[in-house]
């Protein structure tokens, strides 16, 4: 059942496939990446109109975890990174690539974190990989 066909061209020459440039995806790049953010900072805006101390607190806290301190910011996005591929959690996972971006995360940086999270999380986090690279190769189709 495990059996799986052997892709065509399996060799030498995929291998160098993957590690060329990002694929260029789709037409209407950007409007994954608009509507994530769009979406999230409409929803977070509605979420913290509720005069709700513990959801105000936790937003704080998370706001408040992931600046620099003994461990570096972009370090501590890489770990959300790692934790939101184990957790399989798309959204978290999209919002923690365009911050590690920010922070300055190169591609081979973040292949090194897909790896750890894969690893840690085993092959159910595949379909998350792949949804991972596809907003990271949209994300560095975007203007800085």
């Amino acid at each position: 059942m495990s059996a799986r066909k052997p892709s065509a061209g399996g060799g030498v020459a995929s291998k160098k496939a993957a590690k060329r440039a990002p694929a260029k995806p789709a037409a209407k790049v950007p409007d994954r990446i608009t509507e994530f953010s769009e979406f999230r900072k409409r929803m977070n805006e509605r979420i913290l109109e509720h005069d709700n101390q513990v959801v105000r607190r936790f937003f704080a806290l998370d706001t408040q975890t992931y600046r620099g301190g003994a461990l570096n910011q972009k370090t501590k996005e890489l770990l959300g990174l790692v934790a939101s591929l184990v957790l399989r959690c798309d959204d978290c996972i999209s919002y923690h690539l365009a911050q590690c971006r920010e922070a300055g995360v190169d591609r081979d940086e973040f292949f090194e974190a897909f790896s750890v999270g894969l690893v840690v999380g085993g092959s159910i986090v595949i379909p998350h990989l792949r949804r991972a690279v596809d907003f990271l190769d949209r994300l560095e189709t975007m203007p800085a």
